[in-house]
């Protein structure tokens, strides 16, 4: 069986940079992508998300970034990935949803997709978080008599028009959804914590440091939280309508779901006819569990991108570089860590056969 010297999994951002610099390094990998085309997550984002909305993507190594900045996300850039994956002739095999990575024999690993199996010195992991949607859970929620949605499986704001809609959250994508519902429908708005609210210019230092706390978390095997959650959230010019109609008047989380609503710290109940959860992801890495990557603390501790763990696994999009930029970063960090170990395994073999 071929052996390679890398196996990169996930064809995002983050796994398409990483491939790009493990090609440049010479080594010899495949990168295995879940999705039936190109375009990662971004593919599957709702349809009224436009580049304006989401302030552009960072261009892929050696590219420009994609073209149009009021283009719709889910056709502009899968169609920037594809362009991409075909220009640098990247080694994408696709569908291919990998199952578990375990320990093979002479320290190899393996990657297992159904009956499928590849082996590889190294692993980058550029799952990213779009495949694990995070529902809290609260009593009553089963017998709720409206729909319930998820930010990943957004329909669009015309689907609720005239109705009432909790929102659920309190980070960006709860703020963009209202931002749309609320010239349509009735909104409620409820999170756990009250938002926090940037008041200033959202500056490259101000990045900077977000990223520096982001990091500190997984540098201590604490699990990921977003950037976000750091820097603050801020309202776009084409969210200032909602907030003139009051759609970020913030409320208490409810105590429980009832048939025709849910009911409030007070007692009161407010009726609802849709609840859109938009609470976020977790980190899509179940497949490495037979790696035990995990801290006593709940995260997977990284030295950069390298697995505190296990220094042959690489993470990618995971923390800190879970943005466009920061994915760009650490697919190269990634690609360099993966020589460095390669070169450290070669040495100790031939220390081993020399003695």
């Amino acid at each position: 069986m071929r052996t390679y010297d890398a196996v990169v999994v996930g064809a995002g951002q983050a796994g398409l940079s990483a491939s790009y610099h493990l090609r440049r390094l010479g080594l010899d990998h495949v990168v295995l992508d879940a999705e039936p085309a190109p375009g990662g997550a971004w593919q599957h984002r709702w349809d009224s998300l436009t580049m304006h909305d989401v302030h552009g993507v960072a261009a892929l190594p050696d590219a420009d970034p994609p073209a149009g900045d009021a283009g719709r996300a889910n056709v502009v850039v899968p169609a920037y990935f594809a362009d991409y994956e075909r220009i640098h002739d990247l080694p994408v095999v696709r569908p291919v949803e990998v199952d578990r990575v375990e320990d093979g024999p002479d320290d190899l690993l393996l990657v297992r997709a159904g009956d499928r199996s590849w082996t590889t010195r190294t692993l980058v992991n550029a799952t990213g978080t779009w495949r694990r949607p995070f529902v809290p859970h609260y009593p009553g929620v089963q017998m709720f008599l409206g729909e319930q949605w998820h930010t990943v499986a957004f329909p669009g704001a015309e689907h609720f028009r005239g109705e009432r809609v909790v929102v659920v959250g309190g980070g960006a994508s709860a703020v963009q959804h209202l931002g749309e519902l609320a010239l349509v429908a009735d909104t409620l708005w409820v999170t756990r914590r009250p938002p926090v609210w940037r008041t200033d210019d959202f500056t490259p230092d101000r990045g900077r440091e977000a990223v520096a706390m982001v990091e500190e978390r997984v540098r201590r095997g604490l699990p990921p939280t977003s950037v976000v959650g750091v820097t603050g959230l801020s309202l776009r010019p084409q969210e200032q309508e909602a907030a003139r109609l009051g759609a970020y008047a913030r409320h208490p989380m409810f105590t429980a779901v009832e048939p025709d609503g849910v009911r409030m710290p007070d007692g009161s109940l407010e009726r609802a006819d849709a609840i859109l959860w938009a609470t976020g992801f977790r980190p899509a890495v179940a497949h490495l569990a037979p790696l035990r990557l995990r801290s006593e603390l709940g995260g997977i501790q990284l030295d950069g991108t390298t697995a505190v763990a296990d220094p042959r696994v690489q993470l990618v999009g995971y923390g800190p570089s879970a943005s466009t930029i920061g994915a760009n970063r650490a697919g190269r960090t990634a690609a360099t860590a993966v020589r460095r170990y390669l070169s450290g395994a070669s040495a100790t073999r031939s220390r081993a056969a020399s003695s």
